[in-house]
């Protein structure tokens, strides 16, 4: 279960929104000179965010977390940006796909752990990543 570049823009992303008041919206291209990221390529990503719930488009305005930071969890993020078959279809310790069906030569080792990892995603909000993420943030963030 290799995470994307895309999920790691996100995160960071949204580890600026989070920073700001509730219900600020802000233009994608602020957000990336915030954040330090691609704007052409967080407006993408930041798109992507809006049907999974994690955040709402203001026309012609920017984005706005959909809800407060304690109530969006990683797991949201991530089905978002990677698709909701992270967990089901993905191995972490190869690109290829494992299942019960094809299984890799570790996915007894995968079995196991996978339930765990599921739980604690769907458990750590984007406001434990902002608090304690170590997500480096310029100062005036």
């Amino acid at each position: 279960m290799r995470l994307s570049r895309e999920s790691r823009y996100a995160i960071t992303a949204l580890v600026v929104m989070a920073g700001r008041p509730a219900g600020q919206v802000l233009d994608s291209r602020q957000v990336a000179q915030e954040a330090d990221l691609p704007a052409a390529y967080l407006a993408k990503i930041l798109r992507q965010l809006v049907p999974g719930g994690v955040l709402r488009a203001r026309r012609g305005q920017g984005y706005e977390l959909a809800r407060p930071p304690a109530e969006i969890t990683l797991r949201q993020i991530l089905d978002a940006i990677e698709g909701p078959g992270l967990f089901e279809d993905r191995c972490i310790f190869w690109r290829e796909v494992c299942s019960s069906i094809e299984p890799c030569p570790l996915h007894f080792r995968w079995k196991d752990l996978k339930p765990a990892i599921e739980d604690s995603f769907s458990n750590v909000t984007l406001e434990d990543i902002r608090r304690e993420g170590g997500i480096p943030l310029p100062s005036s963030a």
